[in-house]
């Protein structure tokens, strides 16, 4: 692998392709098709490395089997954990508005895991992060869910977003809570030969 090797980001979040733009890797978007429910009595960080790895390996096969050229895969999956219990994407306002209930004035987990995947060689590493929200007023959370920002985030929440204003405390990676930890992925691509910055 040279340095100037491409790779396939196994993601369509947006975030995560921002992410990787901010320290200069170029990729291109392949979409893995992956059932992303835990297994029953699945702890939590064996769940997010588990579908991570999937996500990987499942996108190197296809582009073994499309012949297409065969740069590194980078994947990533991000939970959101309150006690043992994985908060999701949430389904619906009323589920949004229940899982920021939850996490008001409550610390929780955010456990993200990267894979990459390159003729044969396959890496994981995991960043976990502590994140405390402040005590949030019913009207503001009505309000935050109403803006549409919990949809089709972890947790119903975007740190780097609206949701900013209700978070008193990280304790780890900021990159991570938002879905690609960059310090763990900056080590990953370098081990694959791929030159960040």
């Amino acid at each position: 692998m040279t340095a100037a090797t491409q790779i396939y980001l196994a993601s369509q979040s947006p975030r995560r392709r921002e992410l990787l733009q901010q320290i200069g890797i170029k990729f291109r978007v392949l979409v893995p098709d992956v059932n992303e429910t835990p297994l029953p009595r699945e702890v939590p960080a064996d769940y997010v490395e588990r579908i991570a790895r999937i996500k990987a390996e499942v996108t190197w096969m296809r582009v073994v089997e499309r012949r297409m050229k065969r740069h590194p895969v980078l994947a990533a999956d991000t939970a959101v954990i309150l006690g043992r219990r994985i908060l999701g994407k949430p389904q619906s306002h009323a589920e949004a508005t229940s899982m920021l209930q939850a996490l008001s004035g409550r610390t929780h987990q955010v456990i993200s895991a990267v894979a990459m995947v390159h003729e044969g060689k396959i890496k994981l590493l995991r960043s976990e992060s502590a994140v405390t929200f402040r005590r949030l007023a019913p009207g503001e959370i009505s309000q935050y869910v109403l803006s549409g920002e919990p949809q089709d985030k972890a947790g119903a929440y975007a740190i780097q977003g609206l949701a900013a204003a209700f978070i008193s405390r990280i304790d780890g990676s900021y990159s991570g809570v938002m879905g690609l930890p960059l310090f763990e992925t900056a080590r990953l691509l370098k081990s694959f030969g791929v030159q960040v910055l």
